[in-house]
């Protein structure tokens, strides 16, 4: 007995089909690209420290680079960003704080953590390093927006911060020649322990390969449904 495919079904079930095998594969050309910008992202977190970019072309060219500035921190113009502790995840702030240079310019430096106690600076006296410094760390490109919807407005009358906003920290700071990036600085230990520096990380999440897995599998259970399905149908004519 032949097998009479119903029109209606099989054609659905091709589109789908081919949706599902069109979306793995191109899950596994962004894992291909994944893999290399991980590839370069980490080989630029190893590399040497180098000097800061003057223009905000070098600086889009030396993203996660490491680099090294000197200056004198502005410990009074201290920024505070909502975060964890990369210790346990307890409530506190990451302090970004204008490091002046010698020509003038201003570039922030995420010092690192605080936990909410700590967001008065006398009882981290120690760490107000006073004089000229030299930072490592590594350059980091602000959002250009809010990155995402999700999040609240920075809340600058409070100095609360949930993202960067370079020009707005600078504009409620009062500060002239601000650097478009920042400097992540490592986790090279502070006077008193504090603010408490991180180790690189690439922060780039790689779930492509099971997402690949994932559109394939779908693909091979629409086969099964639409034989099972067809097959029934068969029996009962």
């Amino acid at each position: 007995m032949s097998l009479r495919l119903r029109l209606a079904p099989t054609l659905t079930t091709v589109a789908i089909v081919l949706t599902c095998l069109g979306l793995g594969v191109w899950q596994l050309e962004r894992l291909q690209w994944k893999q290399g910008l991980i590839a370069e992202r980490e080989a630029a977190l190893a590399g040497p420290p180098v000097a800061l970019p003057r223009t905000p072309a070098e600086a889009r060219g030396l993203a996660f680079r490491r680099v090294v500035a000197e200056g004198v921190f502005l410990h009074d113009k201290e920024i505070f960003l909502g975060a964890t502790s990369p210790r346990g995840g307890g409530a506190g702030f990451e302090v970004l704080t204008p490091l002046r240079e010698a020509d003038g310019r201003i570039v922030f430096v995420n010092r690192g953590f605080l936990p909410t106690q700590l967001k008065d600076p006398n009882p981290r006296r120690a760490g107000q390093i006073e004089g000229t410094v030299r930072v490592t760390g590594w350059l980091r490109l602000p959002p250009e927006e809010r990155p995402t919807r999700f999040l609240p407005d920075n809340r600058a009358d409070i100095n609360y911060w949930f993202w960067i906003d370079l020009p707005a920290m600078a504009a409620v700071d009062g500060l002239d020649s601000v650097a478009p990036f920042y400097i992540e600085a490592d986790a090279t230990p502070n006077p008193g322990g504090w603010p408490l520096g991180k180790a690189a990380a690439v922060e780039l999440t790689n779930n492509h390969l099971q997402y690949a897995i994932t559109w394939f599998s779908l693909a091979v259970g629409m086969v099964v449904v639409y034989i099972v399905s067809q097959s029934q149908g068969r029996r009962s004519v």
